[in-house]
């Protein structure tokens, strides 16, 4: 630079005649080489780090160098749509790594949802992760690779996310990561199958999943990060997704410790061919989905807009293939032939609140019972008495407490018993504190409620959480939160100086700890409810 700026005259030259033109075109070069100059001092404060594909350049937030929308696989588009992930294009040049990357095809949560969010791009090339790290050179620090939740169809890698630097700042390089959604991510097809030559489809959010566990693997020591310290997590369908990542021998050595926040797969897996009693086969559900699009082909269905597949409704759930899942995923556990690792789950004492479960809840004892003798037959009664129904004035309670245990917290509980019985550590948790939502006399400890004071985001700046008033005990509670979760990622214990003890899971006697407006110690969890309903579900078939 000092050579280009040499090889042009000074601007005043008492020998020669003042030029306007000649003036005008040599302020604008100085200009350009004082925006390079510039450009350059930023991309040296953002540190230049070279990844698979080619360099990147981010920036600094806090002290936490932050890069967003990095690419971990090609852009599954075309003839790749349905596909496993392929290897990324290698770019020219520094790419920016500035901004978030578009998000996976998708329709927005309805109206009156807790869930809404701000609109964000979409674009069907959406195989992008952003990474947080506050490591300075040398370092190796533990890796927390997050999963968005959203029941397979909604989200991105920024929608738990907000803000990794908190987590960053406690010690832990932040990786969260986008991946394919509904039909595009999920869609099982006899064409499908039979142009794998796994002979398998549906998984391909999975399959995602896996790809950039792979790029962390293979590229997180640039960032700071230890690649044999990862540990996988996620909330809701993010749960679900560890969960299936733990039973698929796919993933064998990309992660070392899972965490699974009210998500887990221990009812019946669907089959990709196979006619499982109420579970149809995937690709029966595959090929009735194609046609009520218009569908006849694979070609037809791979030239409709990403958007009108995003909007279609399909079931959205990993799938047996016999290659990224080879059996029911609560088989592989009791088989013992999942991953091994320890594990932190557990669950909200108000999960449905914010899913509609109200909704759906008879209005009077009576109507309750005509629906439970339906549901459970003759152990109707002992639901009554398992959930403490006395009258009308509980039926809704009863209902929401019910769509938690099936939903949510049996599986958990079914999670820490199968880690534990294979050998591997699990610490097990409810979190039963409101948060200051404006609606939360109503709503209450919801639907994944708990994730900003995992990541120590209280207060947070995101526009969903106007009108949230924050206190000192929703800022020690995030604090506590975060380090729990710092110190397993960092040790697989959760423990440390300062904090409550919490036991590791036994089945004897079933150790948790409540995070509410107090930390404390418990056991037995919501044993009357979870042993009725482990009873009741026993009997089907």
């Amino acid at each position: 630079m000092p050579e280009l700026a040499r090889s042009h005259p000074p601007l005043h030259d008492n020998h020669v005649a003042y030029n306007v033109p000649t003036m005008r075109l040599r302020i604008g070069i100085l200009t350009v080489l004082l925006a390079t100059a510039s450009a350059i001092a930023m991309l040296s404060a953002a540190e230049l780090v070279r990844v698979e594909g080619g360099q990147i350049a981010g920036a600094v937030d806090r002290d936490v160098r932050v890069f967003k929308g990095i690419p971990y696989a090609a852009a599954p588009v075309g003839d790749l749509r349905w596909k496993p992930p392929q290897p990324l294009v290698p770019w020219s040049g520094i790419r920016s790594a500035s901004s978030f990357g578009a998000e996976c095809p998708q329709t927005p949560y309805g109206a009156g949802s807790v869930y809404i969010r701000p609109p964000q791009p979409q674009s069907e090339d959406c195989l992008f992760l952003n990474v947080w790290t506050a490591a300075t050179a040398g370092e190796t620090r533990p890796v927390f690779v997050w999963i968005h939740g959203g029941a397979l169809t909604k989200g991105s890698g920024i929608s738990d996310v907000r803000d990794g630097v908190p987590l960053a700042q406690q010690g832990v390089v932040v990786v969260s990561l986008n991946y394919r959604l509904g039909a595009l991510g999920y869609l099982a097809h006899p064409e499908l199958s039979a142009e794998s030559p796994h002979k398998s489809s549906g998984n391909y959010g999975v399959l995602d999943q896996i790809a950039a566990l792979a790029w962390v693997k293979k590229n997180i020591a640039a960032f700071g990060g230890d690649p044999s310290r990862v540990t996988i997590g996620g909330e809701s369908a993010g749960s679900w997704s560890v969960n299936a990542l733990v039973a698929s021998p796919l993933a064998k050595g990309l992660f070392i410790r899972a965490i699974g926040q009210s998500g887990g797969r221990f009812s019946r897996t669907p089959h990709l061919t196979d006619d499982r009693g109420s579970q149809q086969p995937a690709e029966h559900l595959g090929r009735e989905f194609a046609k009520a699009l218009g569908a006849e082909s694979l070609a037809a269905l791979r030239a409709l807009p990403a958007e009108k597949l995003a909007a279609a409704a399909i079931r959205t759930q990993e799938v047996v293939d016999g290659w990224v899942l080879p059996d029911e995923i609560r088989a592989i556990f009791a088989e013992k032939k999942h991953n091994k690792v320890s594990v932190i789950v557990g669950s909200n004492r108000d999960e449905m609140t914010s899913l509609g479960g109200a909704a759906t809840a008879p209005n009077t004892l009576q109507d309750l019972r005509k629906r439970m003798s339906q549901q459970f037959g003759e152990l109707a009664g002992e639901f009554e008495t398992a959930y403490g129904v006395q009258g009308d004035a509980g039926v809704t309670d009863a209902i929401l407490a019910l769509g938690r245990d099936m939903t949510f917290t049996s599986h958990m509980r079914n999670w820490a018993r199968a880690t534990t019985a294979a050998g591997q550590q699990a610490y097990l948790y409810f979190f039963t504190h409101t948060p200051p939502h404006p609606r939360a006399l109503e709503l209450k400890a919801f639907h994944a409620s708990e994730i900003p004071y995992v990541f120590n985001v209280v207060p947070s700046p995101d526009p969903r959480e106007a009108g949230f008033v924050y206190t000192d005990i929703d800022r020690t509670l995030a604090a506590a939160m975060s380090q729990y979760w710092v110190n397993f990622i960092s040790t697989g214990d959760p423990n440390g100086q300062g904090l409550a003890t919490w036991q590791p899971y036994s089945p004897q006697t079933e150790p948790y700890l409540e995070f509410g407006s107090s930390i404390r110690a418990g056991n037995h969890l919501l044993m009357r409810e979870l042993d009725f309903l482990e009873k009741a579900l026993a009997r089907r078939p």
